[in-house]
This record gives structure tokens, sequence and C-alpha cells, in this order.
């Protein structure tokens, strides 16, 4: 089977069930930003010298690749993944609560860096937060779930940085307002 079909030359793209979009249109600008994000929560993965967080980078993305199967189908009216979305979805809260209270209390903005893989996930984060953008600059009809879980996608992985910065003996940077 060949990659490549030529059927995308001209500036056109199909979903699934074969209804042609233009590459431009932000459903598949979201899908790309969400396939992206995954690539980078890779990284992340490969970097993590925790096996707890890297078995959580690799569950996200299954999850975002179940999410981008789905998002390329035409009407998400009839989704069958919403469900299991909005699971995902308190199931990221939980473990948000969970992690936020083994955690410092934020008292300043942090810089994102940190250990190699806290930096991915703070980068993982900020393609999260340009995913949002797209999907809320122009929501998909009856999908509101998916705008709910990559919001709290995006508060997870700052808070999941933040604990691998911890796992790993990294000092978080705070900013500091006119600071050179």
């Amino acid at each position: 089977m060949k990659i490549y079909t030529k059927t995308g030359d001209q500036g056109r793209t199909s979903l699934l069930g074969g209804l042609r979009v233009e590459k431009s249109d932000p459903r598949i600008e979201l899908l790309g930003t969400l396939d992206e994000l995954n690539s980078v929560l890779g990284i992340a993965a490969n970097q993590s010298r925790d096996e707890v967080s890297a078995r959580l980078l690799e569950r996200t993305q299954r999850q975002l690749f179940a999410l981008g199967g789905e998002l390329a189908r035409h009407d998400l009216g009839k989704s069958n993944l919403r469900e299991r979305v909005t699971a995902w979805t308190a199931e990221l809260e939980q473990e948000m609560d969970q992690h936020t209270a083994r955690l410092p209390p934020l008292a300043n903005f942090i810089l994102p860096g940190g250990s190699s893989s806290a930096a991915t996930i703070h980068l993982a984060r900020s393609i999260c937060r340009r995913a949002e953008r797209v999907y809320f600059g122009q929501p998909i009809a009856d999908s509101q779930w998916v705008g709910v879980y990559v919001n709290r996608l995006g508060d997870w992985l700052f808070v999941l940085g933040r604990l691998v910065n911890q796992t790993d003996g990294k000092t978080e940077s705070i900013w500091i307002s006119g600071a050179d």
C-alpha cells in the first residue's frame, strides 16, 4: 500500500466518510494541532525518568489519538466517544487534585522549564492551549465536550510539568515582574 495518494495536492483533504474539505478548514487545523501535541507528548514520555509519568503521558497519547479519529468524522452529534471523553475529563480533574496536594502552592507565575521532560510537558501544554484556541475559534456543532477536555488537558499538563520537576529534583524558576 502506498502512503501517498496525491488526493491532497490541490489543498483539499477528506474527513472520515469522504467529505472533502480545504486543508485550511478549522477542523483540519485542530486535528493537526492535536497531532503535534501527541508527538510532543511522545518526546516527553521518552524523556521521563519516572515510569508513572511516562504511563500517564502514553495514556494521554492514546486518548488524543481516539479523539482525533472522532474529530475526523463529519458529524459529531452522534459521537460514541462523548461519554468516554467526559470520563477522561473527570479523571484529569481527580489527578490534578491529587498532584496539586503534593506540590508547593503557587505564589508566583513560573517559567516553563526544569528537567527535559518537564520542559517538554510545558511545550505540550502550550500546544494544547493552541488546540483549545483553534477549537473555540470555530466550535464544531454538538461537541462542547471536546473543548472541555482540551481545556482540562492544558491544566493537567501544567500540573504534570510541575510534578515532574519535583520528581526530578528541579526547582521551579519563578517569574518576577520587571526583572531583566
